[in-house]
């Protein structure tokens, strides 16, 4: 992919390998691109105590993310390493699906190298090093979301052969980047593209709008979604180990019995569905 531009201040980035890992270019970050990540930081982590959920929290410490500027990839990895064995590989963009479901199996995670611009403060179609870092990249620091993620790699790769990537990717989408969790205090975020947004991070547990349906993975790998506005519905686990378990069993039966179901529209509210309060 090329990248927007005008994205970002860094110099070109080289030709990508194969597996698409580029060079990060600390280096050749500048004034701006560490200002524009140090309006975004303070901004989001204000909001998530109270709203992420602790293994978020303790991540996010624990890696020494601040807000100092751009964080450099190989410090943060060493750390990542140590902890659950995962690593961050810097990616000019959006990766094809089989590379991207490679990294993930072998425990990369590939993190966009390029930051927006001012005004795309509060909206992003694609994402960047902030979203990729501040959203991400905290929570493979828990060992048990670390392994679901690992192992959605692997299941993203027998997808591909067994052409049910849309029924994969809607699970990444309404878990990694949308999903909530419920705790003895109340609902929490844990989400990417939730923790990363200071819209969607208000919106996804106080507005009365959306509805917050409990973990089914049949439903949520028949459910569409939206790219372009807040969700209509968040679904929400009880534990990550069960989000962890839910990736286990062999998805080939599933994937059989949703062939040629119709997608259930993001606002549907099912008979089935067990609805969570705030």
């Amino acid at each position: 992919m090329t990248e927007t531009e005008g994205t970002t201040t860094v110099a070109e980035a080289p030709e990508a390998r194969g597996d698409h890992v580029i060079e990060q270019g600390w280096a050749e970050y500048g004034e701006l691109d560490h200002a524009i990540w140090r309006r975004l930081f303070e901004r989001q982590s204000k909001l998530m105590p109270g709203r992420a959920c602790g293994e978020y929290l303790r991540g996010l410490r624990d890696l020494g993310v601040a807000a100092d500027g751009i964080p450099n990839f190989e410090r943060l990895s060493e750390i990542l390493d140590r902890a659950t064995g995962w690593r961050i590989v810097a990616v000019p963009g959006l990766v094809p699906d089989e590379v991207f479901f490679q990294h993930l199996a072998e425990r990369r995670f590939p993190a966009t190298n390029w930051i927006r611009r001012p005004e795309q403060m509060d909206y992003l179609q694609e994402p960047d090093v902030f979203h990729d870092l501040f959203g991400h990249v905290p929570l493979l620091m828990s060992p048990v979301f670390a392994d679901y993620l690992q192992a959605y790699g692997r299941g993203g790769l027998k997808a591909l052969g067994l052409g049910a990537l849309k029924n994969l990717a809607r699970l990444y989408w309404y878990t990694v980047e949308f999903g909530l969790i419920k705790r003895e205090e109340g609902l929490r975020v844990y989400g990417s593209g939730i923790v990363s947004s200071h819209g969607e991070s208000v919106y996804c547990l106080e507005s009365a709008s959306p509805n917050r349906i409990a973990f089914d993975l049949m439903r949520i790998m028949s459910t569409d979604y939206r790219i372009d506005d807040f969700q209509e519905c968040y679904f929400v686990i009880d534990s990550f180990d069960q989000l962890f378990e839910a990736t286990r069993p062999d998805f080939t039966p599933y994937y059989q019995a949703l062939e040629g179901r119709p997608a259930i529209e993001p606002g549907a509210l099912l008979a089935e569905d067990r609805l969570i309060e705030i």
